[in-house]
């Protein structure tokens, strides 16, 4: 699933690209994305209106709309935003420009595409906002701008760990009185929205914490490696713009870099690269993957 890394790369990219263009036309294949009206609806709602702007809350992308309307998109598991030039042929859209849109068989997936105001419709110069989904868990939303904080989609979510005001004594507050294991509260969303199953594994290795570790056992010296392995981490895979070890690209297609630079996230059987002779393990926490050092990730 691609997390706050991934999220924030494809939004960052969307920004530059989307607002001013108006959305013309919507076409889908799969009606069951959209959760909280009906594709019709949603048809009739969003096309004709101007694109104000793109953010991110949690995992979540917002296209706010004039007319006080929010698009909200979970990409989920395997969902992408593609942004290119597509046709339809025998019911698939297929990309018509030679590179990763086309050629890359992660982004063939397409099941949701939105017509811009960038040029002659469905022209060839004309560019489209396309989701490439595999597995069609994506999530679909529209709602008032003005209503955004009453869904529960972003209302449950917790504090986002680069956000300027995110400093240490928040960081503390959403774990105290917190139970369990701390590689399960670092993938609650509603404890940090936007860290999942890859960078808490490698927040922990950078910390030195046991995935199993209680987080009411946790020191106060280890809350402060774990908030300052978050804050690193993540602004490292910010900057290599996202893990692409299986689904993940981003607009353009491309994939980003982090999964080259990974300290122990699916590195099982390999040795730490803290060079202590430890050999990264794997076990299960709560139906979910951790990898890490048996020798500086004591428990």
């Amino acid at each position: 699933m691609p997390e706050l890394p991934e999220v924030q790369t494809i939004v960052s990219d969307l920004r530059k690209i989307l607002p001013g263009l108006k959305i013309m036309d919507v076409e889908t294949d799969w009606k069951k994305m959209f959760k909280n009206c009906s594709f019709e609806n949603f048809k009739k709602e969003v096309v004709g209106e101007k694109i104000l702007a793109v953010r991110r809350i949690g995992k979540n992308i917002l296209i706010d709309l004039t007319d006080n309307k929010t698009i909200l998109v979970h990409q989920k598991m395997t969902g992408h935003f593609l942004y290119g030039n597509w046709k339809k042929e025998s019911g698939k859209w297929l990309g018509k420009e030679a590179g990763a849109i086309r050629d890359d068989p992660q982004n063939r997936f397409i099941h949701l595409v939105f017509d811009l105001s960038n040029g002659p419709l469905r022209s060839e110069a004309s560019k489209q906002l396309a989701l490439s989904d595999l597995r069609k868990f994506a999530k679909v939303l529209l709602c008032p701008t003005d209503k955004l904080s009453e869904l529960e989609d972003i209302n449950k979510l917790g504090s986002d760990p680069t956000a300027p005001d995110f400093d240490f004594n928040k960081f503390q507050e959403r774990l105290a009185k917190k139970k369990g294991k701390i590689k399960t509260v670092l993938m609650d969303q509603s404890v940090f929205a936007g860290i999942g199953n890859i960078y808490s594994d490698e927040i922990l290795w950078l910390a030195g914490i046991h995935p199993l570790k209680q987080v009411s056992s946790l020191t106060q010296e280890e809350l402060k490696s774990i908030f300052s392995s978050t804050k690193k981490i993540l602004k490292r895979a910010l900057e290599a713009r996202g893990t692409s070890d299986s689904d993940y690209r981003d607009p353009s297609g491309q994939k980003g870099h982090y999964q080259e630079m990974l300290y122990v996230y699916g590195l099982e059987g390999e040795k730490c690269q803290k060079k202590d002779g430890g050999i990264i393990a794997r076990l299960k926490v709560g139906g979910r993957s951790a990898h890490f050092c048996p020798v500086h990730q004591k428990i």
